[in-house]
């Protein structure tokens, strides 16, 4: 896969403001003097942090005539999800040989408490 991996997006998400504008971005495309009152910084500051998550691959910008509208690209997140999704199935692994072990030792520790009367 091309593009920013699943470092570059956990580091674009991992600032809440990047955070609230991905979830105003959620509900539909948006420009910069759009979403800073909600955001509660300036302008260029939202400006600022868009082209973090563009970079990131979350999101996009398109040009409206005078507007640079951004929108949520849903496939910026597959890097982390994938990423996740191992760590999950790695766990799930790690948790399932954890459970086999205790099953069997207590399985051992009854036969050998019967086998000694």
């Amino acid at each position: 896969m091309s593009g920013p991996g699943a470092a570059a997006v956990f580091a674009a998400l991992g600032d809440p403001v990047r955070q609230r504008l991905l979830d105003l971005l959620a509900a539909g495309p948006a420009t910069a003097s759009q979403l800073h009152p909600a955001v509660g910084i300036t302008r260029q500051a939202v400006a600022q942090q868009l082209a973090v998550l563009q970079d990131a691959g979350l999101v996009s910008r398109q040009r409206h005539g005078r507007e640079v509208r951004f929108a949520v690209v849903p496939a910026g997140l597959v890097p982390a999800r994938e990423h996740l999704d191992r760590l999950g199935a790695a766990w799930e692994d790690h948790l399932a040989a954890i459970k086999r072990a205790a099953e069997g030792d207590a399985a051992g520790a009854g036969q050998v408490q019967g086998q000694g009367r």
